[in-house]
């Protein structure tokens, strides 16, 4: 058996933490950005400019992988940058994308991250 610190430690240690400008970069050149935040925390903050919105609990049935119909370019061949609002959620998430055969994924870490980059932001 795991203690939760230790499988976020394993999480962290899988999934490549990238800063904004990167992101922003990698945005630019066709990478999805997904906020995994609930959509009250959205509502309170807006999300990255581009971003798409999957909350965390059905961020594995929007892939390709298992939904056709799912997020377009939410694909193995892509490159994945997750958020959350501090970093902890998107790096769980990473972790199971990893699992299910996504190589180039990335923690953004938390929207806060982004606003102090003063890079741009939408509302929904």
């Amino acid at each position: 058996m795991k203690t939760f610190q230790e499988i976020l430690k394993e999480a962290n240690d899988s999934v490549p933490s990238i800063t904004p400008d990167e992101a922003k970069s990698l945005q630019d050149d066709g990478a999805l950005i997904i906020d995994i935040r609930e959509l009250e925390e959205i509502q309170i903050s807006g999300k990255v400019k581009g971003s798409y919105h999957i909350p965390r609990g059905l961020l594995e049935f929007q892939t390709k992988l298992v939904n056709p119909n799912g997020l377009e370019g939410f694909d193995t061949e892509n490159t994945i940058i997750l958020y959350c609002a501090s970093g902890g959620r998107a790096a769980l998430a990473g972790k199971a994308l990893k699992d299910l055969g996504f190589e180039k994924v990335f923690n953004l870490g938390g929207l806060k991250d982004w606003l102090v980059a003063e890079l741009p932001v939408e509302e929904i």
